[in-house]
């Protein structure tokens, strides 16, 4: 029986893709009826096709609210009536659309239709002229709402490939940005473009990146960041190997180090590869700031990292098994803010924990001035009430409150995520076996990272394999002048970025004079 089922399903799948086959290699009608036949049993005669015969020999077909109708009423319709058409070709003069183009298959007319293309059909004729003239923007290019900074652009992507495109292009003004289109999606065609810098970016990266791509089986992909969980190199790791931002100079910035970016029409996010661990917790602000400010600022969101992830579980280990580390002065006030306290360390921590969590996600949801409004009000009036009730003590929500407020520190949306999620089960191991669990915890996560890649780059680069030069912009920022070399985990083609050239004053004003 089942035998049976599984080759009459396989006969069926062949014989779903011998009609794929078969329309795509079916010509356009040459007689208008049956062009208009074919493209409403494409689309399987939805509602908003909008068919509109023009005497005596032509026919337009387009997806209505997927072009711009007055750009089609001033030159496409206007134009098309001022004058008689004899062939195709006599439509590509006349038209003032910029891309203007023909189609000899059924299915690529109907794919461009559903981009935004009004379909021209002369009778007579096996081709059909496309128009695109997609809709406008919806909405404006604006400033970051996730990667703010002081100094520097204030300018963030919007979901228009093509914008988005054009803002890269302003910032690198190369002729060797090469801009590559790919199509992903097997219900839904979405558009793909992949940047980089030839002689630049590595050419086996490249063709790795562009491969991955390619060979995406699925029905589509809505926005980057599910494109980077189908194409980074380990999709079972909670550590994202891949960069999501919404700036465009910090994509510049990447791309001029030879990294690859790439952008998803209808995503307001952008995906950079190869990216380490350690990049993640770098701010594109670093480099508008002197060295000794921005490497002040990576000390601190490193350090806040830290807090961030053992602060809970050391708290929870020194109180379930290791008093002694505790001093005199500080256990005394800590035995007393945790006498009425009905729970263990584990299971307090655990709820204060969660609370916290809870308050996050609900002013994240909540529109937001709301949000913001439920976050300080709710943590202050929970928190309080929590105390009183005798359900926590005091100590722990100050430890709580720092570790959440030191989570906030990381640049990167995805990453903060992951800081927050892995305090969870060192919390647990603290609970279970204190202060050898939590070391067990992070040989893990050490092991763990160590073993990660990015498009086949070390993940933990530059400190495994040990790269020196690299150091110069990693945890510390030194000054511009000694990094002038672009990362060498990107293996770019050309590793200089600059030749080094100290100021001197006295030969500057030698030239003056």
């Amino acid at each position: 029986m089942f035998k049976r089922k599984s080759k009459s399903s396989s006969n069926e799948n062949q014989a779903s893709m011998d009609s794929e086959d078969a329309g795509e290699a079916v010509s356009v009608p040459t007689v208008g009826a049956d062009f208009i036949r074919m493209v409403s049993d494409a689309v399987h005669h939805t509602a908003d096709l909008v068919v509109k015969p023009i005497p005596p020999n032509l026919t337009l077909i387009y997806i209505d609210n997927l072009v711009d109708t007055v750009t089609l009423n001033k030159h496409i319709l206007e134009e098309l009536l001022e004058q008689p058409i004899e062939s195709p070709e006599n439509i590509v003069s006349i038209l003032s659309v910029p891309q203007v183009k023909f189609a000899q298959k059924n299915r690529e007319s109907v794919e461009a239709m559903m981009d935004g293309c009004v379909l021209i059909h002369v009778e007579g004729y096996a081709q059909v002229v496309l128009a695109l003239i997609p809709t406008p923007e919806s909405r404006q290019v604006s400033a970051p709402e996730n990667e703010s900074q002081v100094i520097g652009a204030q300018i963030a992507f919007n979901e228009s490939l093509s914008r988005n495109v054009s803002l890269i292009r302003r910032y690198i003004k190369n002729p060797s940005l090469c801009k590559e289109d790919l199509e992903v999606g097997k219900q839904s065609k979405t558009s793909i473009a992949m940047l980089y810098i030839k002689d630049v970016a590595s050419d086996q990266m490249v063709t790795t990146l562009r491969q991955r791509i390619a060979d995406l089986q699925i029905d589509s992909v809505l926005d980057s960041s599910i494109l980077e969980q189908l194409i980074d190199d380990n999709s079972l790791s909670i550590f994202p190997q891949m960069l999501l931002t919404e700036r465009p100079d910090k994509v510049s910035a990447e791309i001029l180090n030879g990294k690859i970016a790439v952008i998803v029409d209808g995503s307001a996010l952008a995906i950079i590869s190869p990216h380490s661990f350690i990049e993640f917790f770098q701010s594109q602000e670093d480099q508008n700031l002197r060295w000794q400010t921005a490497t002040f600022l990576r000390l601190l969101r490193f350090g806040a990292v830290v807090l961030s992830v053992f602060l809970t579980p050391l708290y929870v280990a020194a109180l379930t098994f290791h008093y002694e580390v505790i001093p005199q002065t500080l256990l005394v006030p800590l035995s007393e803010s945790r006498a009425l306290v009905p729970f263990p360390p584990l299971l307090e921590a655990l709820l204060i924990e969660l609370i916290i969590e809870l308050l996050r996600e609900a002013g994240v949801r909540l529109p937001t001035k709301v949000g913001q409004t439920i976050g300080i009000v709710g943590g202050i009036v929970i928190g309080t009430a929590a105390v009183q009730a005798g359900i926590t003590s005091n100590i722990l929500i100050i430890i709580v409150a720092l570790g959440a407020l030191s989570s906030f520190t990381t640049p990167s949306y995805m990453m903060g995520n992951v800081i927050r999620i892995i305090r969870f089960p060192l919390i647990l191991l603290a609970g279970l076996w204190g202060f050898y669990g939590i070391m067990l915890g992070f040989c893990f996560i050490l092991v763990h990272l160590l073993r990660q890649t990015s498009l086949g780059s070390p993940y933990m680069a530059p400190f495994y394999p040990p790269r020196l030069i690299d150091w110069r912009d990693s945890i510390v920022r030194l000054p511009l002048p000694f990094t002038f070399k672009r990362p060498t985990n990107t293996r770019p083609e050309d590793e200089d970025k600059y030749k080094p050239e100290p100021v001197n004053p006295e030969k500057n004003e030698q030239k003056v004079k």
